[in-house]
């Protein structure tokens, strides 16, 4: 939470233990253990703007009924010191506390002072994270459950670096394994059809049938001719891999890039494979005794950590497909020792990490440091009609083909508005309205509404100033005070979001902002009133501008001041 609501909270602890001790001493209670003075924030802030329960929780240790007790403590509450102007006794004996002016007055001052670093928090203590996703074969084109995870993946890095960890963004090149053995044996076919016709070449029935499948070919005989016709079938196909491969991963990052993801490292498979990394995680299974040969191939003794047994090399000498996932994981988390992993995967690798937990614990890992987040698949509406083809090509819609049809800031916000592990349907109509009911346009309309107020008062000479705490003790109606507490509670909302690695929390808080905003703006006037609270209204407005911009920015979403 923010500097001044921690402040606040702390202070308002103190001011409870403080008089419950009074009670305590004066005899009006019983002696007893003293509880923990839990503090929440009501859900419905009638109730006001913190709840304290001490009162029931210290029944059975004080013999005595949690009304008298909450009673007594109000008796001596001294909260002249604290950002609290009263207290009300509910129910069986929560005791409830509501913010003075000077709390609502000191959140602008917070926000006009911290400008663009509000909401920035140490809540990650500076660990480091390291957060990959993505991470899709380069086989061929993103598909759509790319395009959610790319938005999840790079905002959930940007939430964790706003709560004080130190963050890397990185994807996982697959270039070795069955996919691109299919591949090359893909290309190997389209590139001997250009030469020997395709009824003399036989496509593998497990093949890419991707259009860039053919052009890859193409563009490899454009260049060496059919000098690789004669090759071993080995050469040929390691040839054209080399050659595909590099231009595939690099329309990859151009993609992203389109879509304003960037990484810190692309991590390649192959390197795994030639620096020996993943027939070390092999001896090191066997040096530790987790592993055991049946009809020829070597297993890990998963039932041991937490698993099922699973094959690690097969009878042939091969390693399965996890064996480099492990290896790479062990990289992430001894050789370059980041503090915590975080995985983005599709909802169909579940049962997939229960091993790979499994496995960095027999290799004596903190199984801990490494966290999934699963995501749930990704349906396309139209006219209320599931889609799966382009318009345009007739062909499944890839992160290009939707890019070309949906603006990059609404399909990074519509993406970012559902937790992970919902299934969500992306409604390809409402991405493009310009109206009320599409939400990132809802809180861009906010954010330009408010530079509007902005410029059209500058026009008369009138700029945002500081305000005295007298002053911004106008802002009393209660459209005011409801959006000054929502401005207050954004650090909060970013320490939840990190905490529970769920950045749709802070798409939600934003859309919330601007309906508040908008609620303000058809209530309260700011130019025409008296001159005090005309700048205090001011300053309220800049205060919300600034909060809406820094969290679209968080998502790499535009904050444009017309619309």
């Amino acid at each position: 939470m923010s500097l001044l609501v921690a402040t606040a909270k702390d202070h308002l602890k103190e001011a409870i233990l403080s008089a419950l001790e009074k009670a305590l001493a004066e005899g009006a209670i019983s002696k007893g253990e003293v509880p923990p003075c839990s503090l929440e924030v009501p859900a419905d802030r009638a109730h006001g703007d913190w709840s304290c329960n001490i009162a029931l929780a210290g029944a059975r240790a004080f013999r005595c009924a949690p009304n008298k007790i909450a009673e007594a403590i109000k008796e001596r509450l001294e909260l002249s010191a604290t950002y609290f102007e009263r207290c009300e006794i509910a129910g069986p004996g929560f005791l409830n506390f509501y913010y003075a002016p000077r709390f609502y007055a000191d959140v602008l001052k917070e926000i006009r002072q911290r400008g663009e670093a509000y909401g920035k928090s140490d809540f990650g203590g500076g660990k480091r994270v390291l957060v990959e996703f993505v991470s899709a074969n380069p086989t061929g084109p993103m598909h759509i459950g790319n395009a959610r995870g790319g938005v999840l993946g790079d905002s959930l890095a940007s939430v964790l670096s706003e709560a004080g960890y130190q963050v890397e963004r990185e994807f996982y090149v697959n270039d070795a394994g069955n996919q691109v053995n299919r591949y090359s044996l893909s290309l190997e076919a389209r590139y001997l059809q250009i030469f020997q016709g395709e009824a003399a070449v036989e496509f593998p029935e497990d093949g890419y049938l991707g259009p860039d499948v053919v052009e890859n070919a193409k563009r490899f005989a454009e260049k060496h001719g059919d000098s690789y016709v004669n090759f071993s079938s080995e050469k040929r196909r390691k040839a054209l891999a080399q050659f595909a491969l590099p231009i595939n991963i690099q329309g990859l990052h151009d993609d992203l890039l389109r879509y304003r993801v960037e990484y810190n490292t692309w991590f390649h498979e192959s390197s795994l494979h030639e620096n020996g990394a993943v027939e070390r995680v092999i001896e090191l299974f066997q040096e530790k005794g987790a592993t055991y040969e049946k009809e020829g191939a070597l297993w890990f003794k998963g039932e041991e950590y937490g698993s099922e047994d699973f094959v690690l090399v097969r009878s042939n000498g091969v390693p399965t497909y996890v064996v480099p996932d492990i290896a790479y994981h062990y990289n992430k988390l001894v050789t370059r020792n980041f503090d915590l992993a975080i995985d983005v995967l599709g909802a169909d690798h579940h049962g997939y990490v229960p091993r790979l937990k499994a496995a960095l614990t027999a290799l004596g890992v903190d199984a801990s440091r490494l966290q999934v987040v699963m995501m749930q698949m990704v349906r396309l509406v139209r006219d209320g009609e599931i889609v799966k083809a382009s318009k345009r090509s007739g062909k499944a819609i890839t992160l290009v083909t939707l890019l070309e049809e949906v603006p990059v800031d609404a399909a990074r916000f519509l993406f970012n508005s559902f937790e992970p592990n919902t299934r969500m349907d992306f409604d390809l109509d409402l991405a493009v309205q310009q109206d009320a009911q599409n939400p990132v346009y809802y809180v861009q309309y906010a954010h330009a509404r408010i530079c509007s107020i902005l410029k059209n008062l500058k026009a008369d000479g009138i700029e945002p100033r500081d305000c005295t705490e007298e002053e911004l003790s106008l802002l009393s109606s209660p459209e005011e005070i409801e959006l000054i507490r929502h401005l207050s509670a954004y650090t909060d909302e970013l320490i939840q979001a990190a905490r529970t690695f769920d950045p749709a929390r802070i798409t939600r808080y934003v859309v919330n902002l601007a309906t508040l905003f908008h609620k303000f703006y058809n209530t309260c006037r700011v130019k025409g009133e008296e001159e005090a609270l005309m700048a205090a209204r001011l300053d309220l407005c800049t205060a919300a501008r600034t909060v809406i911009r820094n969290a679209l920015s968080l998502f790499r979403v535009s904050a444009p001041e017309e619309m």
